[in-house]
């Protein structure tokens, strides 16, 4: 049992300083001898529990689609409306690539790296977006004329955005930059007697879901640090690109 918790530890720990390590540099230029350093564990440690880099790059991209999934039935679980439950994933995934490193490494690897198990984290928020407008449809709280196909490509292409700026500017995921997002456009996907009852902020359900989806992960970097005695050091922006650097 002690070999087991010990085990479970130092795989976080390694997850945890990957995260750090392929936001800081990226997936190509990400070294495993960095990303043991930080981890206090010896290279044969981190090729026992992850055969090679893409191994731990695909350990990164599940945590993260199992946290959005997570926080997306505890919202599903909740709700009164199926636009509100749309405001509230946003929000609930904003928050948790605000706070958690592991959740934002594995959400950037899985949406710029070719995964070996076809995960696409991009296709699986456009699923969830899509469900939920096609729900709203169906419940008539959707305005009339909204394409719904295209609404949806709108609204990813929007999300996945604010993700890309806030690598260099966190603000771009702020609870205030979402709300103002769906403060403009919510009077074009609520019907006239939805649009009063819908929070553009998102409702308690959204953060307590993201605060539970982050779980986790927060219990991941506590234990890391009394494991190794320090903390891997923290992401951010990207590490300016040489001259030969596309």
């Amino acid at each position: 049992m002690i070999k087991q918790e010990r085990a479970a530890r130092t795989r976080d720990a390694l997850l945890l300083a990957a995260a750090g390590e392929f936001l800081r540099h990226g997936y190509d230029k990400a070294k495993l001898s960095v990303i043991s350093a930080e981890a206090g564990v010896s290279s044969g440690a981190l090729h026992f529990h992850f055969e090679n880099k893409a191994a731990l790059a695909e350990a990164l991209r599940n945590e993260a689609s199992h946290s959005l999934r997570r926080a997306a039935r505890l919202v599903h679980g909740r709700r009164t409306s199926a636009l509100q439950a749309l405001v509230d994933v946003s929000h609930a995934l904003a928050d948790l690539l605000r706070r958690s490193t592991v959740v934002r490494a594995g959400f950037v690897l899985g949406c710029e790296t070719e995964p070996d198990t076809g995960l696409d984290l991009r296709q699986e928020w456009q699923c969830c977006v899509q469900q939920l407008l096609t729900e709203a449809g169906d419940g008539r709280t959707l305005a009339q004329g909204v394409a719904q196909q295209h609404m949806a490509a709108a609204l990813v292409a929007s999300t996945v955005g604010y993700e890309v700026l806030s690598r260099s500017d966190p603000e771009w995921l702020s609870r205030a930059t979402l709300t103002a997002f769906w403060e403009l456009l919510l009077p074009t996907l609520a019907t006239a007697r939805t649009l009063p009852r819908l929070d553009p902020a998102g409702t308690d359900a959204a953060h307590r879901a993201s605060a539970t989806a982050t779980a986790t992960a927060t219990a991941t970097a506590t234990a890391t640090a009394l494991h190794t005695g320090c903390v891997p050091a923290p992401a951010g922006p990207p590490t300016p690109a040489g001259p030969s650097a596309p």
